[in-house]
């Protein structure tokens, strides 16, 4: 899946999740809660249902194969315990000394005695091991010896192919399953489907040549009680193949015929297979030692019916729990809408006037709560109704009262002037120089009501008032008023530069330690009038410029501090003109701040209406 792909997908979830909000926005509490509990009733058994029935019948799987595949290594090793001790009979059989002399006789087997004698060695283990249907024992001169086992032609034991092959492979046993076409028979009087043979040269020690080859037939019986003492469920089974292919022994069962010996190639020893319309699981191990292979069968669709039956009664149980949570929902939802109901009549009769009605509930829940704050605040609306017929008529009194005792402009224009010149008679300079700035702060601050005043004014604004701090901060503050003649006729909004001076005073000089310099510029730039006020105090930290940065780029405005006055300055710009103007801020810390203030180039202009 590409990244179009997926953003389509992402799109459309999106878009899905937007409808389905617009659709229960409209919708009622009532459907809401609903909505809610069904939601939160039907996501744990849906999940658990599904996943829980998903991951029981994975883990009843894979505990199936596990027990299957434990259950085949132990019959295979039965299997091979069997026949290595085969094996180690032999191997007893050809250190007995009688045995030797007779695989090392030259003659055809005229001696009598020595022939007897391997025969009691012979019935000596065949009596210990009822497994052994017969022992055979044929030298290279074509002689042989059982007590059990004789020849049925008089063609040569030497040509047989059980013969040929022990006798090539003298290292290693011969294992014959079904061995039809010897010539041999028995006086026991057992088929070739009973047994299995197993045959294994033996050597001189000196020379290393073969002497002649030990035929032992084992009873399969001994293999089927193995077998057969396994179950796989109800109708598994196991079963035992030769090299060839061939069935070594398997119980009586038509599904074993149909398993095909090419389908059992998979490395990982297991693979599933339709037989009769049914699923069947075929594991199967390989022995190293008899090169015969073990399968087990057994069916999936038995394996998993308990998983069906659980998932049966889950469902059941489900549909149970669902119906009576369905109905405990609609109570609950009940209890909840039904107040609510009830207070959104009352307050529809308060909307329409009413007063008098009151929320009486026995809910002491937050819905009781809403409801006796519902109360208070219908009682506080009656209480303020007639408050307002009293405050009216008091305000209308005081209105009188607070136009006999109002102080117009030009009353403290006066007082200023007359404490100006009471100064000036007591030659006190400096008070003249501070009363005289704090008038023309005045002046300019009121400027008659005009939004908009003349560069020159807002300058002489600020050098009144650095003219006041200036008396008060004495030789630690300096400040210096630059400007470009051409643009004193412009037009500005008031009182934009002396919060940003006055910040530049307290947050920059004042924390400096010695004397501190104040520089303000005006000037025209990129067709815009741009005023610097940098001043070399403490500057501002990191995080301080962050808040002010997302300040000034529409954040919220500080509660106190640096940000009120900034905060104020840049939305009158921005309201006024657009989002291009206002403050930029620029600071080092231990170095000093600057700040740009950006306005348009106006003789003549309308500002939020007024001219």
């Amino acid at each position: 899946m590409n990244y179009g792909n997926i953003k389509k997908l992402l799109q459309g979830g999106v878009l899905a999740v937007e409808r389905l909000h617009s659709f229960i926005s409209g919708k009622s509490i009532r459907f809401k809660l609903l909505l809610y509990f069904m939601t939160l009733i039907l996501l744990p058994i849906i999940t658990l249902g599904v996943l829980g029935n998903f991951l029981y019948s994975r883990s009843i799987e894979e505990q199936t194969n596990v027990q299957t595949e434990q259950m085949i290594g132990q019959v295979t090793r039965n299997v091979e315990f069997y026949i290595h001790d085969m094996e180690n009979i032999i191997h007893y059989l050809s250190q007995e000394p009688k045995v030797k002399q007779f695989l090392l006789s030259k003659s055809s087997g005229d001696n009598v005695a020595l022939e007897l004698a391997v025969s009691r060695v012979i019935e000596t283990f065949t009596g210990v091991h009822p497994e052994i249907a017969g022992i055979l024992i044929v030298n290279e001169q074509d002689a042989y010896i059982s007590n059990e086992m004789y020849r049925i032609a008089r063609d040569p034991l030497t040509e047989e192919i059980w013969y040929k092959r022990a006798a090539a492979s003298p290292r290693t046993i011969e294992l014959f399953s079904k061995p039809i076409g010897r010539n041999i028979t028995t006086t026991l009087n057992y088929s070739a489907d009973d047994v299995v043979s197993i045959a294994k040269a033996v050597l001189d020690p000196a020379t290393g040549k073969c002497l002649g080859v030990i035929l032992i037939d084992m009873k399969l019986s001994i293999l089927k009680q193995v077998i057969e003492a396994v179950t796989l469920g109800k109708n598994g089974f196991l079963y035992i193949m030769d090299a060839n292919g061939g069935i070594v022994y398997a119980p009586v069962n038509p599904i074993v015929y149909r398993v095909k010996p090419e389908w059992l190639i998979n490395p990982a020893g297991s693979i599933v297979k339709s037989i009769r319309d049914s699923e069947y699981q075929i594991m199967y191990k390989d022995s190293e030692y008899t090169k015969w292979r073990t399968v087990g069968v057994f069916s999936l669709n038995e394996t998993l019916q308990e998983v069906t039956d659980i998932r049966y009664y889950s469902l059941l149980i489900a549909g149970i729990t669902l119906i009576f949570a369905v109905i405990t929902a609609l109570f609950f939802t009940s209890s909840i809408v039904k107040p609510l109901g009830k207070l959104r009549s009352l307050m529809k009769s308060a909307e329409e006037g009413d007063l008098s009605v009151r929320f009486n509930s026995k809910y002491n829940d937050e819905i009781g709560q809403l409801g006796r704050s519902f109360n208070n605040m219908i009682s506080e609306i009656s209480n303020l109704i007639d408050m307002v017929y009293v405050e009216q008529k008091r305000k209308r009194e005081a209105e009188l009262k607070t136009l006999q005792a109002q102080i117009k402009p030009h009353f403290l224009y006066n007082t200023l002037d007359t404490i100006q010149w009471m100064a000036q008679g007591h030659n006190a300079q400096d008070i003249v120089s501070i009363v005289g700035a704090l008038a023309n702060l005045f002046r300019i601050g009121l400027s008659k009501g005009k939004e908009m005043i003349p560069v020159q004014e807002e300058l002489e604004h600020i050098r009144s008032y650095l003219i006041i701090q200036k008396a008060r901060y004495e030789d630690k503050l300096e400040y210096e008023l630059v400007y470009d003649e051409a643009v004193l006729q412009h037009k500005v909004l008031k009182l934009i530069l002396q919060p940003l001076v006055e910040n530049a005073i307290y947050h920059g000089i004042n924390s400096r330690r010695g004397g501190g310099l104040i520089r303000l510029e005006a000037q025209m730039a990129n067709g815009r009038l741009l005023f610097t006020i940098a001043d070399n105090g403490m500057g501002l930290s990191p995080a301080k410029m962050q808040e002010i940065n997302e300040m000034l780029s529409g954040g919220e405005r500080e509660s106190s501090g640096l940000g009120f006055g900034i905060y104020n300055v840049n939305e009158r710009i921005r309201l006024s003109f657009g989002p291009e103007y206002g403050l930029r801020y620029y600071s080092v810390y231990g170095e000093g701040t600057q700040v740009e203030v950006w306005h348009p180039l106006l003789d003549e202009v309308s500002v939020c209406g007024k001219s």
